[in-house]
C-alpha cells in the first residue's frame, strides 16, 4: 500500500487496493457516484465521489485533479476534508459524514432554534475562512446538499473550488453550469444580466442567504416555479417569502432575519462580508445556547432517522447517451458518426468500412453501440456483418443488448440475440437486460428475453431480482408475467441483501393490484427484513390506506415491531396518517406499545406537533401520561417541541401539568420556558401547572425564563403568583440568573 506510506502532508493518488473490497453506494450525484469505503491501513470509513468519465468525459475530472490539490491543503474545523484523488476510478477521497447533507436534515427533522443558530453560525464560519484565503477561494456552488453534518450535526462545507471561474469565461456559461447542478435558487440576480462583471464573493454571499432562509423555514424556496419564472422573480428582486418563516420564534431570530436580507441584497456592492456576519451570527448563536443540564431524549437520532422513508435505494441510472446528444465535438466530426447522429443511414451504410467497426470511442463504446441506438436495425444487421462484437462492453459494462433493451428496440432486441447476443450479461452493477426491461415494464422485451433463457430471478449486485423492480415501479402486467416463470419456492426467496421482498416494496410504494396479487400467490404478509420491518410497517409509514388494509385483511400482524421497537402505528404516527391510526386501533394494535426507548405512538405523534392524530389516539384509549425514555411524557415532549396545539389538545385530555421528568426533575412548564413557548407556557398556567415547582437544581420556570430573556413569559409567571425570591441550588434567584446573562429587560421587571 506504497500510497499511504508517502512523506506528511503529501497529496496522495490511492489505489483501488487501498479500499476494502465492499463498497457502499450512498447516492448518485449530478457527475457520477458517492460510495462509503473503508481505508485498509487507516481503519477510517471515507467517501469517494466518483466521477462519470464516459458520460462527461476526462475534461471534468482533469479541473478537479487540478482544483483538489488546493483543495486538500485546507484545513479548518467547519471545512469538509479531502484525503486524496483515486485515479484508478477517477475519484475524490473525502472524509465520511455519517449524518449526511443538510438538505436531507431539514425535509426529515425538525430542528430546534438553538440547532438552526447554531448551524447558520458554522456555515457562515466555513464560508469566512474560505474567503480569507489569498486569494479568496470562491464556492460558487453553495447549497444545502453540499453541506454536510457529523455525528454531532455540526457543519462540514464540501464541493468547494470546482467550479472556476476563468478569464474568458461567458456568465451564460456559468449560468448553464450551475443550473445544470440544481443551483437555480442559490443565484443571485446579477448573473442574469449582461454586465461582464466576473464573480466574485457577493455570490456565495447571496447563495448563504438563500441557505440562511432554508434553515429557518425548513422549506425550499419558490415551491412548484420553473427555472424562467425562478429567474424573472429574481432579477426583479423577488426573494423566497417571508410568511413560511414560523410564526412563533426567538427575538433573536429578528437580527437573524436582518443579516439574511442584507446577504441577498439586489446590489451585490450592499451585501456583507462573511467577516461581519460571521461576528454577528457569533453573538446571537451564544444568546439562544440551551443552558444548564436540560437533556432531549435523543429521539431525534434513533427514530426520526429517515430509514424508512423509502426503504430502496435509488433507480438503477442510466447514463448511456442519446445519439441526438451523447456525442461529444469530436466524435460529431468522425464522419461515420457525424453520418449515424444526422440519421444519414444510406450514406452511414455506403461509407462504412471494417477498421471503423474495430475503432474504440471513448468510453470504450464501439460503433455497434452507437448504431444500436440510432435504432435502424438494417444499420445495425450490416455492422454485424462486418463482424462486430456483438457481446462488446462500454467502460460501464453496456452491451448493445442492453442498449436496446433501454430504447424499446424490440426489432434490434432479436436481432442481436440471432447473433448470439448473451442475455445473462450484465452491467458493471451486475444488472442484465432482463433487469432493465422489468424497471421500464416494456412486457414485450420481457417475453422475448425470457424466451430466449434470460433467468427470470437474476440478481444483480444488491442481490435486486426483476420481481423487485416491476413491484418497485408499479409494472403489473411484468409482475404478472414474471410469476408464470418463478416457483413457489423461488418466489419466497425473492429477497435482496437486506432481506427485503417483493411485496415489501409493493407496499412501500402503494401499488395495490400487486400487493394484491403477490398475497394471492402465496407472498407472506408477515415477512420481516434483516431490520424486522413488515410490508405494514412500510405502508403504515408512506400513508397507503388501502394497502394497510389490504395485509391488515390478509393477517398481517399489527403489533409486530421491528429492531427498533417501532410498531406500523408508530411510524403511522410518526408521519400524522391519522386515519391509518384509527384503522390500526380498530384492528387490535396496542396503543401503549412502546419502542425500545419506551416511546408510544401518543408520544410521537406530539413530538412531531400531529394535534389530530393525539386526539384519534386519545379516543382509543392511548393515554397522554405515559412516561418514556427518562420519564418524558407526550406533554413534556410537545413543550419541547414548542408545539402549542398540542399542549392544548393533551391538557384537555387530562394529561399532568406537573408530573416531572426523571433525570433531571424538569416538570412541562419548565421545559415550555426553555423552549422560549409563551402559548404552550399560558396553556399550562391555564390548567394549574405549578408555576413555582422545582426541578433537582431547585430551579423554577422562572430561573429557566429568567436565563432566556423571555420578557412576555416572565411576566405570565410574575402575574401567576411565580415567586422571585426562590434560590435554585447554586444560591442564585432568578434576578441573579438575568443579571448574569445580561438579559436587563428581565432585570427590570424582576426589579419592579
Amino acid at each position: 500500500m506504497e500510497s499511504c506510506n508517502r512523506s506528511p502532508g503529501e497529496f496522495r493518488d490511492f489505489k483501488k487496493g487501498d479500499f476494502e473490497v465492499n463498497w457502499i453506494k450512498l447516492a448518485e450525484c449530478t457527475f457520477g457516484q458517492l460510495y462509503q469505503v473503508k481505508l485498509k491501513l487507516w481503519r477510517e470509513k471515507c467517501v469517494l465521489k466518483c466521477f462519470d468519465t464516459t458520460l462527461y468525459g476526462t475534461n471534468i475530472y482533469r479541473r478537479i485533479v487540478e482544483a483538489a490539490s488546493v483543495i486538500s491543503k485546507v484545513k479548518f474545523k467547519y471545512i469538509l476534508s479531502m484525503y486524496g484523488l483515486c485515479s484508478e476510478a477517477s475519484a475524490v477521497v473525502m472524509e465520511h459524514m455519517s449524518q449526511g447533507s443538510l438538505n436531507n436534515l431539514l425535509s426529515s427533522h425538525t430542528l430546534m432554534w438553538p440547532k438552526k443558530f447554531q448551524m447558520i453560525y458554522e456555515t457562515s464560519m466555513g464560508m469566512n475562512f474560505l474567503h480569507t484565503m489569498k486569494p479568496p477561494l470562491l464556492h460558487l456552488n453553495l447549497k444545502t446538499s453540499n453541506i454536510l453534518l457529523d455525528d454531532h450535526l455540526h457543519v462540514r462545507i464540501s464541493d468547494f473550488g470546482l467550479i472556476h471561474w476563468e478569464e474568458g469565461t461567458s456568465k451564460k456559461t456559468l449560468l448553464e453550469h450551475l443550473t445544470a447542478r440544481g443551483n437555480i435558487n442559490y443565484i443571485p440576480p446579477e448573473l442574469f444580466t449582461q454586465s461582464s462583471d466576473a464573480p466574485g464573493t457577493p455570490l456565495d454571499v447571496y447563495s448563504f442567504a438563500i441557505v440562511m432562509w432554508e434553515i429557518l423555514t425548513q422549506q425550499k424556496p419558490y415551491p412548484g416555479c420553473s427555472v424562467t419564472t425562478v429567474i424573472l422573480q429574481v432579477s426583479h428582486g423577488k426573494r423566497p417569502s417571508m410568511e413560511m418563516l414560523p410564526d412563533e420564534k426567538p427575538p433573536e431570530c429578528g437580527p437573524l432575519i436582518g443579516i439574511m436580507q442584507q446577504c441577498w441584497d439586489q446590489d451585490h456592492r450592499k451585501r456583507p462580508h462573511f467577516a461581519e456576519t460571521v461576528m454577528k451570527t457569533e453573538a446571537l448563536n451564544e444568546v439562544l445556547k440551551i443552558p444548564g443540564p436540560v437533556h432531549c431524549p435523543k429521539i431525534v437520532d434513533k427514530h426520526l432517522a429517515p430509514d424508512y422513508s423509502l426503504l430502496v435505494p435509488p433507480i438503477h441510472k442510466i447514463v448511456f447517451p442519446q445519439m441526438s446528444s451523447g456525442l461529444s465535438a469530436d466524435q460529431t466530426k468522425d464522419n461515420i458518426l457525424g453520418l449515424l447522429s444526422r440519421k444519414d443511414f444510406g450514406s452511414f451504410r455506403q461509407s462504412l468500412r471494417k477498421e471503423h467497426v474495430y475503432k474504440e470511442f471513448s468510453g470504450k463504446k464501439r460503433l455497434l453501440h452507437f448504431t444500436v441506438a440510432s435504432g435502424d436495425i438494417q444499420s445495425v444487421e450490416h455492422v454485424l456483418s462486418l463482424g462486430a462484437d456483438v457481446n462488446c462492453m462500454t467502460a460501464r459494462g453496456y452491451t448493445p443488448l442492453i442498449i436496446a433493451v433501454l430504447h424499446r428496440l424490440h426489432d434490434i432486441v432479436s436481432l442481436l440475440m440471432e447473433h448470439g447476443a448473451l442475455v445473462t450479461q450484465g452491467d458493471e452493477d451486475e444488472w442484465t437486460p432482463i433487469h432493465f426491461a422489468a424497471q421500464n415494464g416494456d412486457d414485450r422485451t420481457l417475453r422475448l428475453l425470457l424466451d430466449n433463457g434470460a433467468v427470470a430471478d437474476a440478481r444483480e449486485k444488491s442481490g435486486w431480482t426483476p420481481l423487485h423492480l416491476a413491484c418497485q415501479n408499479g409494472h403489473e402486467s411484468a409482475v404478472r408475467l414474471l410469476l408464470t416463470r418463478l416457483s413457489q419456492e423461488a418466489l419466497g426467496e425473492q429477497e435482496e441483501t437486506r432481506g427485503r421482498t417483493a411485496l415489501h416494496l409493493a407496499s412501500s410504494y402503494g401499488h395495490l393490484n400487486i400487493v394484491k396479487l403477490l398475497l394471492s400467490q402465496g407472498a407472506d404478509a408477515n415477512v420481516s427484513d434483516h431490520s424486522l420491518c413488515t410490508p405494514l410497517h412500510l405502508s403504515a409509514e408512506e400513508g397507503h390506506f388501502r394497502v394497510v388494509r389490504q395485509l391488515v385483511k390478509s393477517g398481517a400482524s399489527t403489533n409486530s415491531a421491528d429492531s427498533r421497537g417501532l410498531t406500523a402505528l408508530h411510524l403511522s404516527a410518526l408521519k400524522s396518517h391519522t386515519g391509518i391510526c384509527r384503522q390500526l386501533l380498530s384492528a387490535g394494535s396496542d396503543p401503549e406499545s412502546r419502542t425500545l426507548q419506551g416511546w408510544t405512538a401518543m408520544h410521537l405523534a406530539a413530538l412531531r406537533g400531529h394535534e389530530g392524530t393525539v386526539a384519534q389516539l386519545e379516543k382509543q384509549g392511548g393515554s397522554v401520561n405515559t412516561a418514556g425514555e427518562n420519564g418524558w411524557t407526550p406533554l413534556h415532549l410537545a413543550c419541547y417541541q414548542n408545539k402549542p396545539e398540542v399542549v392544548e389538545k393533551l391538557l384537555a385530555a387530562r394529561a399532568d401539568p406537573n408530573i416531572s421528568e426523571e433525570s433531571e426533575g424538569w416538570t412541562p412548564l419548565h421545559v415550555a420556558c426553555m423552549s422560549v413557548s409563551l402559548p404552550c407556557v399560558l396553556h399550562l398556567i391555564t390548567h394549574k401547572a405549578d408555576v413555582n415547582a422545582v426541578n433537582l437544581g431547585k430551579a423554577t420556570p422562572l430561573h429557566i425564563a429568567a436565563r432566556h430573556g423571555c420578557a412576555p413569559i416572565v411576566k405570565a409567571l410574575l402575574l401567576n403568583g411565580a415567586d422571585k425570591r426562590r434560590e435554585d441550588s447554586t444560591g442564585f434567584t432568578a434576578l441573579s440568573v438575568a443579571q448574569s446573562c445580561g438579559n436587563w429587560e428581565i432585570v427590570q421587571l424582576l426589579l419592579e
